[in-house]
């Protein structure tokens, strides 16, 4: 029982993104309630620098082949919280640009590398693969670059040089 209201209060998993039962977010302890009442103070700005970031990222990467930057609908701000471009080349150019840029000290995530449809969570609805194949197909494309509140304009040029770089290895 103890297990299975741990993996309920944590997206129901065990394994990072990898849910065997629907679940939500409930790992706030008294500690960090505390925390984010002091950090809350900050979101606007916190969130205008991620902009402002996302921003230098859609200038010096929206140019390129086969990269397409984050979608940005007119009526609604986006905080980005996380910056995530799709590789148009697929699951095997993702996978390797990754390796690259790791070795070269950029970290990446792929932070949704299952589909939802295909999550052990909702198994009980039939889908099977092939059954969403936009979804199926993003998954595989997805990679998420560096992208926080403190980020400048020199670093995010160094981390593009360096994706531009591997990107034609």
């Amino acid at each position: 029982f103890a297990d299975k209201c741990q993996v309920i209060c944590n997206h129901g998993s065990h394994k990072k993104y990898f849910h065997e039962r629907i679940g939500v977010n409930s790992r706030l302890d008294a500690i960090q309630a505390a925390i984010l009442d002091v950090k809350l103070r900050y979101l606007d700005t916190y969130n205008q620098n991620r902009l402002a970031a996302a921003d230098i990222y859609d200038e010096l990467l929206g140019d390129i082949e086969g990269v397409v930057i984050p979608f940005r609908a007119t009526h609604v701000t986006h905080v980005f919280h996380q910056y995530t471009l799709r590789l148009t080349e697929g699951r095997e150019k993702r996978d390797r640009m990754q390796v690259l840029l790791k070795e070269r000290g950029i970290p990446t995530m792929v932070y949704y590398p299952v589909p939802l449809h295909l999550q052990d969570a909702y198994a009980s609805y039939g889908f099977k693969e092939g059954d969403m194949p936009i979804s199926e197909k993003y998954s595989a494309e997805v990679i998420s670059l560096p992208i926080h509140s403190e980020m400048n304009r020199t670093q995010i040029e160094y981390i593009v040089q360096h994706f531009r770089e591997c990107l034609n290895q």
